[in-house]
Formats: C-alpha cells, sequence, structure tokens
C-alpha cells in the first residue's frame, strides 16, 4: 500500500479534547474520527485492526460450539416491556417511532431478542444446549459520552447467550466462555485480570468481569496481591479499620448548624471525627419509590450496592421530592429519625452509639443518636466503598484499588428473562419448565483500546502482534533516487505477492518526517531502505516494541515478516 495513495491522516498533536492515551493516539494515528459525541467512524487503518479483534473473538466463540446470528437493532418495544426493561433502562436506551407511530428500541442488548426467539423455536429438552452469538452494534444514550471508544453511545459488540435445562448446564456453558474469553485476551496480548462483578440490571445470580488495568479505566477494581482477591467496587468487601463510638447518651440533643450542611462543615463545626456522622442519602427507584441509604459519614455508598438491595434500578430522588418525608427539611439537614420510608443502613452503622446526623430541621443537626433506639433501618446491607489499605475479606493483606477498563463481562442470568417471556421447555418427563440463561459480553472496541492503553510510548502505539493493521512500514531514505525507489517498491511488491500487507511510505518529505509517523501508528517494524539496500542488499529493521535496529538480508527480512 502506498502511503500517498491510503487515507491515513496522521496528526502531530492531540485533539483538545482527548483527555486519555488511547483517544489521543487512536486519532492521532488516523485510526478513528468523532462524527458527534460518542458517535466515531473507524477510518481504514482502524477497521484493520478492528477486524484483526473480531477475527479472534469469532475463532474463538466458533470453537467452543457457539452459533453466529445476526440480530436487529430495531427492536419493538413491546418486547422489551415484557421484561420491564423499557422502563428500568429510562433514559440510557434509545427509542425512535416509525412513520405509523409504533415506537422502537435500538437495542443496547439482546436478551429479550434471544428470548423472543428461543420461546417459538426451542421446544424440547432434546434442543438444548445452545450457545448464540453475534458481533452487531449497540446504541446506549450516554448521558456524559467521553474519553474516545471507552464512552460511546454506538458501539460494537460481541454478545453470547446460553441455553440450557438446569444449573449444571448453566455452569459448563458459563465456564466454557471463561476459557474462551482468557483465550481472546491471550490472543490480543492483554494483560487482563478476573474480578467478581455487579450484575445491576442484567440480573442473574452472578457475574465476572475481564480488566486491564489502566488510568483511563472508570471501574475501580479492589484487589488483594498476598491472595489474589479481586473485586469490582460494586461489590467488593473489606475488613475496615475498627472505630470506637463514644458512650451512649440518655437522650439526643440538637446542636445549631446555620450554614453547614456537609458532613466535611459539620465535622469542622463540632470537631468531630467523621464516622460518627450518619449520611442520610434519598434515591428514587424506577417505580417511583423514595428509598433511604445510612452511612457512616467518612463512607461513600456504591449505588450499585443499593441498587442490589432495593431490586431496582435507582436514581438520586430530585431535592423537590424529599422536604414532605422528613418534617420540611432540605438536603443537608436530613436524618433517619421519624422518617417512614424504607431505610437500608450500611453494616458498619450496626449498633452505633452517640451518633450525628440531620435534624430533620434546616439548620440544626442532632447528637446522641442510638442505631435502634433513635432510628431503626429497614435492613442492614453492604453499601459503603471499599478503601484503600482495608484488610481483603478473605483475611489476607489489604487491598490496593485500582483504575481498570472492562473488556468484557459474563453473567448467570438463570430464569431472570425466560420466566417473564414465557422462554420455556418441556422436560424428559413432559413438564413445562424455564429455559436457564446465561449473557456474555465483549466490547469489540474496547481491545483496541486496552491495547493502546497498554502499550504505548511517547511517540505513539506499540500494537501487539496478533491486532497490528499491517507488519511493517517500509521507509525509503530518498523517493527521488531512483535505485533506492526500485527496491523498496520490489520489496513492497513481493511481500503482497505472498499475501502480506505493508505500508510503503512513497511521500517526498524528509526521512525524519516518515520515521515519526512509522512510530505514531505502532506498525511491529520500521524497515528502512538505504544505500546498504542498494549496494550489499541489506535492510535496516526498527524493532517498534524494542527500539532496537539491526541490519538484515533479504530473505531473513521476508522470514521475519512472516512471523508476524
Amino acid at each position: 500500500m502506498l502511503r500517498s495513495r491510503y487515507f491515513v491522516p496522521t496528526l502531530k498533536e492531540s485533539p483538545a479534547d482527548a483527555q486519555v492515551v488511547s483517544h489521543q493516539l487512536m486519532v492521532r494515528a488516523g485510526l478513528v474520527r468523532q462524527l458527534v459525541a460518542g458517535v466515531y467512524s473507524f477510518l481504514p487503518l482502524g477497521l484493520k485492526a478492528l477486524q484483526k479483534a473480531i477475527n479472534i473473538v469469532r475463532e474463538e466463540m466458533d470453537g467452543i460450539g457457539a452459533q453466529e446470528f445476526f440480530l436487529p437493532s430495531l427492536n419493538p418495544i413491546e418486547i422489551w416491556d415484557e421484561t420491564g426493561r423499557n422502563a428500568a433502562f429510562g433514559d440510557d436506551m434509545m427509542r425512535v417511532k416509525d412513520r405509523k407511530g409504533r415506537e422502537y428500541a435500538l437495542a443496547p442488548t439482546h436478551e429479550e431478542i434471544i428470548c423472543h426467539l428461543a420461546r417459538s423455536e426451542v421446544r424440547s429438552w432434546r434442543d438444548m444446549p445452545q450457545i448464540w452469538y453475534q458481533i452487531q452494534t449497540k446504541y446506549r444514550d450516554e448521558p456524559r459520552p467521553r474519553s474516545g471508544l471507552l464512552r460511546v453511545r454506538q458501539f460494537l459488540m460481541k454478545d453470547a447467550y446460553s441455553l440450557d435445562i438446569d444449573q449444571d448446564g448453566l455452569d459448563l456453558s458459563y465456564s466454557k466462555h471463561r476459557v474462551a474469553y482468557q483465550r481472546i485476551f491471550e490472543r490480543c496480548g492483554l494483560n487482563y485480570f478476573i474480578v467478581g462483578a455487579s450484575s445491576g440490571l442484567m440480573g442473574g445470580t452472578g457475574s465476572e468481569e475481564f480488566m486491564i488495568e489502566s488510568d483511563a479505566g472508570e471501574d475501580r477494581i479492589a484487589r488483594c496481591e498476598a491472595t489474589g482477591y479481586a473485586a469490582n467496587v460494586e461489590i467488593a468487601t473489606s475488613i475496615p479499620h475498627p472505630i470506637t463510638d463514644e458512650e451512649s447518651v440518655s437522650t439526643p440533643y440538637e446542636l445549631v448548624t446555620p450554614e453547614q450542611r456537609t458532613i466535611d462543615e459539620v465535622t469542622a463545626l463540632l470537631g468531630v471525627p467523621a464516622y460518627r456522622m450518619v449520611k442520610t442519602l434519598v434515591y428514587i427507584t424506577g417505580s417511583d419509590k423514595l428509598v433511604v441509604a445510612l452511612l457512616r459519614g467518612d463512607d461513600e455508598l456504591v449505588e450499585a450496592k443499593l441498587m442490589a438491595a432495593v431490586g431496582e434500578q435507582i436514581f438520586q430522588a430530585p431535592p423537590n421530592a424529599i422536604p414532605e418525608h422528613f418534617n420540611g427539611a432540605d438536603v443537608g439537614f436530613l436524618g433517619p429519625q421519624g422518617v417512614q420510608l424504607p431505610i437500608y443502613a450500611d453494616h458498619r452503622l450496626l449498633n452505633g452509639r452517640n451518633l450525628i446526623s440531620g435534624a430533620n430541621k434546616n439548620g440544626y443537626h442532632l447528637g446522641g443518636l442510638d442505631t435502634g433506639r433513635d432510628f431503626k433501618p429497614t435492613s442492614f446491607v453492604d453499601l459503603r466503598a471499599v478503601k484503600e489499605g482495608e484488610g481483603s475479606p478473605d483475611g489476607g493483606g489489604p487491598l490496593t484499588v485500582v483504575s481498570a477498563i472492562e473488556l468484557g463481562h459474563i453473567f448467570k442470568l438463570g430464569t431472570k428473562y425466560s420466566h417473564a417471556m414465557g422462554a420455556t421447555y418441556l422436560d424428559e418427563h413432559g413438564k413445562e419448565k424455564d429455559i436457564i440463561m446465561g449473557s456474555y459480553g465483549i466490547g469489540v472496541g474496547r481491545i483496541l483500546v486496552g491495547a493502546i492503553e497498554q502499550d504505548h510510548d511517547e511517540n505513539g502505539i506499540v500494537w501487539p502482534r496478533s491486532l497490528t493493521p499491517l507488519k511493517a512500514t517500509i521507509v525509503p531514505v530518498n523517493v527521488a533516487k531512483k535505485e533506492l525507489w526500485e527496491v523498496a517498491e520490489k520489496l513492497h511488491d513481493d511481500c503482497k505477492a505472498i499475501g502480506m500487507e505493508l505500508l510503503l511510505d512513497d511521500r517526498d518529505a524528509r526521512a525524519g518526517v516518515k520515521f515519526k509517523d512509522a512510530d505514531l501508528l505502532g506498525f511491529p517494524y520500521t524497515i528502512v531502505v538505504g544505500d546498504k539496500s542498494v549496494a550489499e542488499g541489506l535492510f535496516e529493521v526498527k524493532d517498534r516494541r524494542t527500539g532496537e535496529r539491526s541490519m538484515t538480508t533479504r530473505a531473513a527480512l521476508l522470514e521475519l515478516l512472516q512471523s508476524v
């Protein structure tokens, strides 16, 4: 491929809106271009890399006996109403209407469509197990699209679904996918790790995520090096540092806090540690019910944990919906005493004594509160985010908390969707039963993001061989010099004839400019055609990963390129 004919719009500088390395380099290297926020065009080199990832995913899915489908992205909204996820997804799901006014969803995932197929076509226990998958465009109305391909509104996903007759079958299907995912990410050259995860809106009995550590990641992972414990903070637990409450007092008492609303403001005024404060947070559920979450003041709420406890989607309650349930008090002066709403309290508040909360009276807080005496939570659950340095829940060493990018997520769904949609089968005794399901996703574009975040330097991308768009760049040091050009062109043509794709930089530009572009694009090798190539048949080869340079013969060079 001639560089002058190939569309590779490289940039010297990163765009102002690109905050993470992968976004910067994918734009600078001419792999992608943004159409609107969260929607990207893949350009030729970007598409080649994406296709490499797709081929690896497809080969490993086919290897576990999965069958490839292509399901519609445009779904009648009634199907999503059957499972309740039309309401549960809320504004995250994109919806459109046809000319007759019928509403459709642009599918963010395809569990409902799989169930629709299964209830029509799967009749008997003899029809299972089945594993169905597709590589398809998905849509989510991401409220804050950013970080390039990490947080987008249109994306390419491999989603797979298993159909089984019992839990043992689901366990086997889940295990097959887990192993296939390990092979996929290993073949893509990614240093991944597996963590326990929240199932969120997907539901089910358990799930795991495949992660790569990166400062660009928007997931937070708690890990223990000593024991191997790893979990998304959405479900991670820990052994917190011990605390000691003060002794109980006979009755609660008012504290004047006229302008102090936040934990930091109140503790500074009163001179008390944050753990003595009760943090009162109000949420509204997908079914428009208010619920209250309580934590100690030094803890942060994990909304996924509250959502798991409540059993449905949650959103922060609008300020104007709160005062009527808290004696007219505004946010900043709320407390749990006397509140007639479901109250979910974190475990660290169990047996709490002499605590301080809002007084449900603007300008005041209340001291001397004891859990159980002055407020009675509906239930105690784990709600808090673990902290760096706390003990691992398995009794090992301290936890570290790192940022990570999610590459894939696998779920044991059970009968959540099949039961809601009537996807059943007849067992060997003729009894009707719900199909047992699993769901397994990979963000294909995230494979490229992960590879670039993991392997880059100050000069550009360093592609793993399995994902590199092309094998090498050929750089004649002087294209105007006929002898050099003829050697470079012949090498390019010979490689092309045996199916090897290389980029021949035929531009009339300084060699330094070409070398900078070669480093930016990140192909495994840069081949320099100079005077020795003409006189002695030798080529200078630069290894992009190590930076090492060596002189090699034509035969050895072709052998090297065939190994990529």
